[in-house]
């Protein structure tokens, strides 16, 4: 069963708008500027209200000056982790994760020493496939993951996308609208079915594709050890 989500207090709610605040701020240097902005025009204008037609919107105006700072940090802040999160591994699978909406998300499901990553998502439009990495080897862990989701993913659909900034790929900052763009394919039913199906699939772990670090490597004698007398 899902664990209870916990209830955060007014206090922490505030020092997590804080945290984001300062790290947009560092970000972007056109986020102070527009929060003075969204401040002294909402101010400005119930001013002007307050002098004509009383008091009464005061409070209008506080609640238009929270709205507006709250959007400029919403909107900035989103657009600033974009920008960190462009180029750095497992970025794709962290920012499908923290999507709204049913999204079965499996991290790494194909991978290779050299950080090449596929990551498999299950959803509404089907199963998506997400390769991070460098572009000629995660094409071949593609097809490769590919060849192995078919025997188990019967007639669902199946996308796939290569996570970069060159032509042909997809960028970080375009991936949730990407998503949400795609038609649902499936019901909810069909989604836990075919969420089972791939569980069984994946529960043998892989090895990673590629040259085995020699710390990783088992010393000759295990070998030695293993075979029967």
């Amino acid at each position: 069963m899902a664990k209870p989500q916990e209830k955060v207090s007014f206090g922490e709610r505030l020092k997590q708008i804080g945290q984001v605040f300062s790290f947009t701020a560092k970000q972007d240097k056109w986020f102070v500027p527009l929060v003075i902005a969204a401040v002294l025009i909402p101010v400005a204008l119930t001013v002007v209200a307050t002098l004509n037609w009383g008091l009464l919107w005061i409070p209008v105006g506080i609640l238009i000056t929270l709205l507006a700072v709250l959007i400029v940090l919403n909107l900035r802040s989103n657009a600033a982790m974009m920008n960190v999160a462009e180029g750095q591994p497992g970025a794709a699978a962290s920012l499908m994760e923290n999507m709204r909406g049913d999204w079965r998300v499996r991290p790494a499901a194909s991978s290779t020493t050299q950080f090449d990553m596929v990551h498999v998502v299950i959803g509404r439009p089907g199963v998506i496939l997400l390769a991070e990495g460098n572009p000629q080897r995660v094409k071949a862990l593609l097809g490769q993951e590919k060849k192995r989701l078919s025997k188990v993913i019967g007639n669902a659909p199946i996308y796939d996308y290569v996570i970069g900034t060159e032509e042909g790929q997809l960028p970080v900052r375009k991936l949730r609208t990407t998503m949400l763009r795609l038609p649902r394919n499936l019901t909810g039913k069909d989604v836990n079915a075919l969420d089972k199906r791939l569980s069984a699939l994946m529960a043998r772990p892989q090895m990673p594709k590629g040259a085995i670090p020699k710390n990783m490597r088992p010393s000759k004698g295990a070998f030695r050890q293993q075979r029967p007398r």
